[in-house]
């Protein structure tokens, strides 16, 4: 099997490269070799390079960003994911794009389920979803995978960004009253590497398992690290005054998952104690 990833540089993208490495031929890509925003380009690469499968972890996914950029959050996140959609019927490739719990408002009370009600509240969910519209009206074969409050080794996320704060005696002020389901990125490529292993096509929520919101999850991470003597202060939302608005309950139960007949996922406690250990962090 021949893969295909776009956004490589990302943080789901290296971890999905260094798991299929091992037994696919397995192509990594970012804006460098080609944009895919640009169709041309698009069509012209995917011909060339004749995948089985593209994994598209390319997004523009600075969500307050998006609601200033919005012309380049839908380029990208709508148009760009159409324009590697049409590229991959072109050479007769399935799909996996990458969504966001961010195509819900966050006011069902409970953990959203795959055929729930979409209203994203912000700019980055509506160009999120409308991918996911695209490559659904365009393709047969297709997997969209929603995930969520991603961290892994490459890049920037909210564990490293907490235990640097930590580290330098700076007040920590996060937000007590968003909850959802803390991800690890070598967890869910390997749970997109078994998937895509099966002709099971469909929308999926993949996320380690477990709630939490983003207060209690950095005392955790600062529990594991070890590290002592933080001052972390538990804050609302509005008091953050961001520019996009975030979804305060999208847990993403992973139903479709379970019920194809996969093993749920580790607890999000589990993955960030290997993650920080191994890491060294």
């Amino acid at each position: 099997m021949k893969v295909l990833i776009t956004g490589y540089n990302g943080m789901l993208g290296r971890d999905m490269f260094n798991v299929l490495n091992n037994e696919s031929e397995t192509i990594g890509v970012d804006i460098e070799e080609f944009d895919i925003t640009n169709i041309n380009d698009c069509i012209s690469y995917i011909r060339y390079v004749k995948p089985n499968i593209l994994i598209n972890c390319a997004a523009y996914t600075d969500v307050d960003g998006c609601e200033t950029e919005i012309e380049l959050a839908y380029t990208v996140n709508a148009l760009g994911t159409r324009n590697l959609a049409i590229a991959c019927n072109e050479v007769s490739a399935a799909m996996v794009h990458i969504s966001t719990d961010y195509v819900f408002d966050g006011l069902k009370g409970r953990s959203y389920v795959e055929d729930d009600m979409t209203n994203p509240i912000n700019e980055y969910g509506k160009s999120k979803l409308a991918g996911e519209k695209y490559v659904q009206a365009l393709l047969n074969r297709h997997y969209i995978i929603r995930t969520q409050w991603l961290y892994g080794q490459n890049g920037k996320n909210f564990v490293k960004t907490m235990l640097s704060m930590a580290k330098k005696s700076i007040e920590l002020r996060v937000v007590n009253d968003q909850f959802g389901c803390p991800t690890y990125t070598l967890d869910l490529a390997h749970a997109i590497t078994e998937l895509i292993k099966t002709s099971a096509y469909g929308k999926y929520h993949i996320t380690n398992n477990g709630i939490i919101s983003w207060f209690d999850f950095a005392e955790e991470i600062l529990q594991i690290a070890m590290i002592q003597g933080a001052k972390i202060i538990p804050i609302k939302t509005e008091e953050m005054n961001r520019p996009a608005q975030r979804p305060k309950y999208s847990p993403l139960e992973n139903f479709n998952w379970k019920i194809s007949g996969h093993t749920a996922l580790r607890s999000y406690k589990d993955a960030l104690t290997e993650y920080i250990k191994e890491n060294e962090l």
